[in-house]
């Protein structure tokens, strides 16, 4: 998938805690299995790709056929984390970057519903 040389990369999982690397991260390269009974036969219980996000219900997932995948938490047995390819949350300004502006955008957006939806802006008055 045009990865980089990974083999520098690895968790750190004992130490000071703002050393430690580890946990799934956007971008990440995963591998899943999934439950067999919740697949059709003959196919395969694996998929494997790029973690595009990760929500409460399900994990979207870029794959080896480049399709988006996205799969239901309730059906997965297994996740392996194969590559980092991005820097910890904290440390990665990129995403820290594009997360605060999709807040701002967000909130811009949810601004406009509200007034549109309320047909004027004058629900800070009583009465």
């Amino acid at each position: 998938m045009g990865s980089p040389a990974l083999d520098d990369v690895a968790d750190v999982i004992n130490g000071d805690l703002l050393k430690r690397r580890h946990g799934l991260r956007r971008d990440d390269f995963i591998e899943i299995l999934m439950d067999a009974r919740a697949l059709l036969d003959g196919e395969s219980p694996w998929i494997r790709g790029r973690l595009l996000a990760s929500g409460k219900t399900s994990i979207e997932l870029l794959g080896e056929d480049g399709q988006t995948h996205f799969v239901a938490r309730e059906i997965i047995a297994r996740i392996v984390l194969v590559a980092h390819t991005r820097p910890a949350y904290i440390d990665d300004k990129d995403l820290l970057a594009f997360e605060r502006a999709d807040m701002k955008r967000r909130s811009s957006l949810h601004e406009k519903v509200e007034k549109e939806s309320k047909g004027s802006d004058d629900s800070h008055l009583w009465g």
